[in-house]
Parts: structure tokens; C-alpha cells; sequence
């Protein structure tokens, strides 16, 4: 195929009835319109309340403002699928979904990075938390997030870009970067090599991170503040880490050795499971477990059902 941007992909992860889809439709618009809700919710309250403008609460704010940004690429065009009687997605629209999807998985893995090592120096080196975490070092640990994500993303796009390709059918209900490569008609040698180095510096990232968590519940054993302050901060974080990685490697693992011929429910859900599942999970466990932000969003509920009284 020469001329690649002309190609329209044929999605082949929907295989539902009619009347199957149009439950899933409503299904998954309330999910979405809840997924958004709630974050936008931790977000206007971290910002809008000056005391909520800790390193923490705004890598936190950060993870939110990245769970919409990867459910507002995705949900729409599952919400058009499902109404629609041909899945079908053009090769700029695919490439523009891929660089987004993939961002959001970087991003939220930096992102959680960078909150274990803001937990290390909080808990591990408390006398020097604030000298060492300034205001000046979380803008640019949060610019870092995002320029690094991107830029990881935008390389793996040109390296598709780069691809000629003989087929059109992608055996899944979005596109991703190793189905199109598949496609291929040449060689993606290189697409691979570099599939592996950011695979090993996400690992690295997770070495890292189990490593600060080591440090961390020794610190923690010492005291009962610090017990204390690991149960309030760090324990949702180690929810939303342990399950993002694991929803990441089970979906990796199945797209390169499960089959593609069989048991399609279990590969839709390893397919969806970190797209949807983080983005309502991170501002629900954060929300309900950390104290100044459950006391705040329950006092402004207060306020306003007593307003409409």
C-alpha cells in the first residue's frame, strides 16, 4: 500500500449483537461520564483549595488531569463503535489514537514514579522534605512527566509512520502500536528495538519504585506517625501502581503469545482493563482515603445541599 495515509482499519474487537451493543453503549457512557466526573472533581477541589497545594496532592491532580486524557481518546470512539454496524478507523485517526493511548500509559507511569519518590523523601528524610521537594522541583518533575511521555510516544509514531503496510484488519477494539506494526510489509526491526527499550525503562522505573518501597516500610516500622502516614499516603498509591503494572503486563503478555482465534471477552477486558479501571480507581482511593481531601468534598456537598434547602 503505498499511499498509507488513504488506509481505513478495520477494528475486529466487537463481536456483539445489535441489542448486546446498544446495553454496552449505555453502560459505557455512564462509566465514561462517571470516570469524568470524579476526576474533575479531585481536580477543581486540589486547586481551588489552597491548602490541598501540596507536592503530593498535585502529582495526584496530575494523574487525574492524565485519566481524562486517555478516556476522553478512547470512550468516544468505543461509544461510535458500538452504535456503528463497521468498526472502522482511518490510518490518522489510528496513528493520533495510538500517540495518546501511549502517552497516557507513560505518563502514568512517570507519574507514579516520581509520587514514590516524593513518599521516599517525605517519609525516609522528613527534616529535609521541604528543602528538597520546593515548588520550583514539582514543576519540573511534572513538566518532566509529560515531556518525557510525549516524546517517547511521538518517536514510536514516526517509527510507524516510517512503515509500509499490506494489510488492514487489527484484531482489537483500538488501535495500538504493535498491531499496525504487524501489518507490516517490511522488516520493523527497529520498531522492535525500541519497543524493548522502553520497555526496559519502564522497568527500571518500576525498580526504582519498589525500591523507594522498601526504604519506605523500614522507615515506617520505626514509628506510629510514620505507620500512619504510609496508610493515609503511600497504601493508595501501591493500589493504583500494583494495578496498573499488572493490567499492563497481562496485556502485553497475552498480545504477544495469547491467541487471537479464541476467548475474545478476556482479551477485550486485559484490553481495557488500564484504560478504564485507573481513572476511576486513582481519584476514588485517593478521595476516600486521604482525610484533608474527603473533608473538603464533603463539607462543599454539605454546603450546597444546605444552599438548595
Amino acid at each position: 500500500m503505498d499511499n498509507s495515509t488513504e488506509i481505513v482499519f478495520v477494528l475486529q474487537g466487537l463481536n456483539e449483537t445489535m441489542s448486546t451493543k446498544r446495553a454496552y453503549f449505555v453502560v459505557t457512557l455512564l462509566v465514561y461520564l462517571f470516570t469524568i466526573s470524579v476526576n474533575l472533581t479531585l481536580i477543581v477541589t486540589i486547586i481551588l483549595e489552597k491548602t490541598l497545594h501540596e507536592p503530593m496532592l498535585l502529582f495526584l491532580c496530575n494523574l487525574c488531569v492524565n485519566g481524562i486524557f486517555g478516556a476522553s481518546t478512547f470512550y468516544p470512539k468505543i461509544l461510535v463503535d458500538l452504535l456503528a454496524d463497521l468498526r472502522v478507523i482511518s490510518y490518522i485517526a489510528c496513528l493520533v489514537q495510538m500517540f495518546v493511548i501511549y502517552s497516557y500509559v507513560f505518563c502514568e507511569l512517570t507519574t507514579l514514579a516520581v509520587m514514590a519518590y516524593d513518599r521516599y523523601v517525605a517519609i525516609c528524610k522528613p527534616l529535609n522534605y521541604h528543602s528538597i521537594i520546593t515548588p520550583w522541583k514539582v514543576m519540573k518533575l511534572l513538566l518532566f512527566t509529560w515531556l518525557l511521555s510525549l516524546c517517547e510516544s511521538g518517536i514510536a509514531m514516526g517509527l510507524v509512520t516510517r512503515l509500509p503496510l499490506c494489510g488492514f484488519k487489527i484484531a482489537k477494539m483500538y488501535c495500538t502500536n504493535w498491531a499496525v506494526v504487524k501489518l507490516s510489509c517490511i522488516d520493523p526491526t527497529v520498531n522492535n528495538i525500541y519497543g524493548y527499550i522502553l520497555m526496559l525503562s519502564h522497568i527500571l522505573q518500576s525498580a526504582l519504585i519498589l525500591i523507594s518501597y522498601v526504604n519506605i516500610i523500614k522507615a515506617s516500622v520505626r514509628s506510629q506517625e510514620e505507620r500512619s502516614k504510609f496508610m493515609q499516603t503511600c497504601l493508595p498509591h501501591l493500589i493504583s501502581l500494583t494495578n496498573f503494572l499488572m493490567a499492563i503486563v497481562f496485556d502485553i503478555m497475552y498480545a504477544r503469545y495469547g491467541s487471537h482465534s479464541r476467548l475474545q471477552p478476556l482479551r477485550n477486558f486485559l484490553a481495557l482493563e488500564y484504560l478504564v479501571v485507573p481513572p476511576i480507581l486513582n481519584p476514588l482511593i485517593y478521595g476516600l482515603k486521604l482525610n484533608q481531601i474527603r473533608r473538603i468534598i464533603f463539607r462543599t456537598c454539605s454546603r450546597k445541599s444546605d444552599a438548595l434547602e
